[in-house]
């Protein structure tokens, strides 16, 4: 057997891809208090790891954040919101944050190199696909937040980083959907070049 035959020998035909890449959505509610095994969620991030990335850096940092963390997280994210938008909005925020069922952070280590760094947050992003894709095809919905909080140096402290070595790529919430969203794309036609 030649090496292209190995390499396009797989177990999962286009379709099934096709149909596991467009299935998945991103889920902003979860059933309250149902977990998924942490069996699986490490399975997801043993499959995150494969994601491309230049050099072989490895760039990606997890950490599974257990309840007191999550709580110490939503303190900091109401910190935060109650200066920047109100009491009222931090309260509900507050009450949503605390609702989601798992958590992971994916942090990047930081790089001097522009290029190496901007590479290695590509590759930090593909890797949260890789769990999220692994998650959806477990029946497990996923969600990426990035906002404000996440470039915080208390709680990148608060799930155990150091500031000045890496930053987190994404927030990962998730758990069994309570719904799926329904999503659509442009057309081909209105983001593809094709150039002589």
């Amino acid at each position: 057997m030649n090496d292209r035959a190995a390499y396009t020998d797989s177990p999962v035909s286009p379709q099934d891809t096709a149909t596991l890449l467009r299935g998945r959505r991103t889920i902003d509610r979860f059933r309250v208090g149902e977990v998924p095994p942490a069996a699986l969620v490490r399975e997801a991030i043993d499959v995150a790891r494969w994601a491309p990335n230049h050099h072989l850096t490895e760039p990606w940092r997890f950490a599974l954040l257990g309840p007191e963390t999550q709580a110490a997280i939503v303190e900091i994210n109401t910190r935060i919101l109650t200066t920047a938008r109100g009491p009222e909005v931090a309260q509900a925020k507050r009450e949503r944050w605390a609702a989601m069922p798992g958590w992971l952070a994916v942090t990047c280590q930081r790089d001097d190199d522009a290029v190496t760094a901007q590479e290695d947050y590509a590759a930090c992003a593909c890797a949260i696909q890789n769990f999220t894709l692994y998650l959806h095809s477990a029946g497990v919905g996923s969600k990426w937040a990035s906002g404000v909080v996440t470039r915080d140096d208390d709680f990148l402290r608060a799930i155990g980083a150091d500031p000045a070595r890496e930053y987190c790529v994404g927030l990962i919430w998730y758990g069994y959907a309570l719904r799926s969203p329904r999503s659509q794309r442009r057309a081909l036609d209105g983001i593809v070049r094709e150039r002589p």
